[in-house]
């Protein structure tokens, strides 16, 4: 007879994991399967984004940030150091170090809450019944009153350029570089483009990055991609729109790849090639026959506004399911379901999850774009404030980008506040918060800001909504 659960989380990503621990919290019996298999060919808790995702990106990016700092941008403040150099060995090792940490934290967190690991492959039989195929090929079975598919995502391979994890690689393989490479081509402008991309030119490689759209960063704000734009140009990443990759061939040490654009086809040279085109989610062998759960046309479980897939107890959250895929809104989900599971209210409002690309300058929004509320018929007004003008920003050197906030013509609720520049991962949290409690401009503009801080920008420009910012022409 197999073992029996109040709640099987399957995968244990941001999504998972945080929902496995709320669901023990909330007094249930929990399991949570996993068949991740970390550097050190053991499981690893964290999923994608501690393991090789959020996480591990941010410790290079932070990395190479130090470096550039020290070799472009110390000597505005007077600091200077002779000949510095970068050990990307150590890097990577430091990198690797923070992965370990986390991922042992969360096995602590699941020791301290009574959460059962389970490493191995599951699979979703009729029943609620999750057979589970260990590494060792060992098959066992268990069962849960409710099911929680987590399974996340997994980067969308090209035809033409299969990874090989050496020369043509995904984020993964971008992570592990030995050496920074001297050409390195990235097919994406997305999220995990620009941000590889970026730490690989700051420590000195030659990027190109080839985007299929003719638009860059078509889910921002098209002012803040503008931008964002120009100063990804300033630093040397070559981003050429319209560039539709068509072949992808390694020879000797180098990859040779096609792409056609507006002028006809073209080719370019790499050491490297990164493909970063998206990724889809990971629900391939996850369902057996007759289980009722339906998959979407881009292999998503089918869910409600609650994550309830219409199959009694069985629940999908994170990148498995519609909606962004986003650690965050991963997680919120997965503690919406664990907490709706314990009788409890649960809901999670997508029109608030804020978005964050973590380059320099980094780039950040939450709401809607402009474009969107034009095709949309909703009347609206605008403000800005470059960073430019703030007192901080320029004490710290840190000049590039603005704040945009978008407000109702007629209500002045707030409709979208967009971001680039320093910091503005954490500046958008005052804005995600506004918006939450159904805020306006107004309400933006009447708290009162520290000076001097960044988050002054987000001040001003909510009240340029109303053309009275203080410290530009309006």
């Amino acid at each position: 007879m197999s073992e029996h659960y109040d709640v099987i989380f399957i995968g244990a990503g941001p999504a998972g994991y945080v929902g496995a621990i709320r669901a023990a919290q909330l007094g249930l019996k929990v399991a949570c399967v996993d068949d991740f298999i970390g550097k050190d060919g053991k499981p690893a808790l964290g999923g994608t984004c501690l393991n090789v995702g959020c996480i591990p990106s941010k410790a290079l990016l932070d990395s190479s940030k130090r470096y550039h700092d020290l070799t472009h941008n110390f000597s505005d403040h007077g600091i200077s150091a002779l000949k510095p150099t970068i050990d990307v060995k150590a890097m990577v090792g430091r990198k690797d170090k923070i992965v370990k940490q986390f991922t042992g934290g969360i096995t602590l967190l699941f020791k301290a809450n009574k959460v059962t690991p389970i490493a191995g492959r599951a699979t979703l039989k009729p029943g609620r019944t999750v057979a589970v195929r260990a590494a060792d090929g060992g098959v066992r079975e268990i069962s849960g009153t409710n099911i929680v598919l987590a399974t996340g995502s997994v980067p969308i391979e090209l035809p033409f350029a299969k990874f090989d994890g050496q020369r043509i690689v995904d984020n993964v393989g971008a992570l592990d570089f030995s050496e920074t490479p001297k050409r390195l081509g990235v097919i994406g402008a997305g999220v995990i483009g620009l941000e590889l991309g970026s730490v690989w030119r700051r420590l000195g490689a030659e990027v190109t990055i080839l985007e299929a759209l003719p638009d860059f960063l078509a889910a921002a704000d098209a002012d803040i991609a503008r931008a964002a734009a120009r100063e990804f140009k300033k630093q040397g990443l070559d981003i050429r729109l319209g560039a539709k990759v068509t072949r992808a061939e390694v020879k000797q040490d180098e990859v040779h790849v096609g792409y056609v654009d507006g002028k006809g086809e073209q080719a370019l040279v790499v050491d490297r090639l990164l493909v970063a085109v998206g990724r889809r989610a990971a629900t391939h062998g996850l369902l057996a026959e007759g289980t009722g759960v339906q998959l979407d046309e881009r292999g998503r479980v089918v869910v409600d506004a609650h994550c309830w897939t219409g199959v009694e107890g069985v629940w999908a959250v994170g990148d498995c399911v519609r909606g962004p895929m986003l650690a965050h809104k991963g997680s919120e989900e997965g503690i919406a379901v664990a907490e709706l599971i314990a009788g409890k209210p649960g809901h999670v409002n997508l029109d608030t999850v804020p978005w964050v690309i973590y380059t320099e300058p980094e780039v950040a929004w939450v709401g809607k774009t402009e474009a969107e509320l034009k095709a949309a018929g909703i009347p609206y007004r605008t403000g800005s404030f470059p960073f430019a003008a703030i007192g901080r920003a320029v004490a710290m050197n840190e000049t590039a980008g603005m704040v945009k906030v978008i407000a109702h013509a007629e209500t002045d609720r707030l409709l979208g506040v967009h971001l680039v520049g320093a910091c503005a991962s954490e500046l958008v949290a005052e804005c995600v918060v506004a918006m939450e409690f159904h805020g306006s401009a107004e309400d933006l503009a009447r708290i009162v800001h520290a000076h001097p801080t960044l988050s002054e920008a987000v001040h001003e420009a909510a009240l340029a909504t109303d053309k009275r910012s203080i410290h530009k022409a309006n």
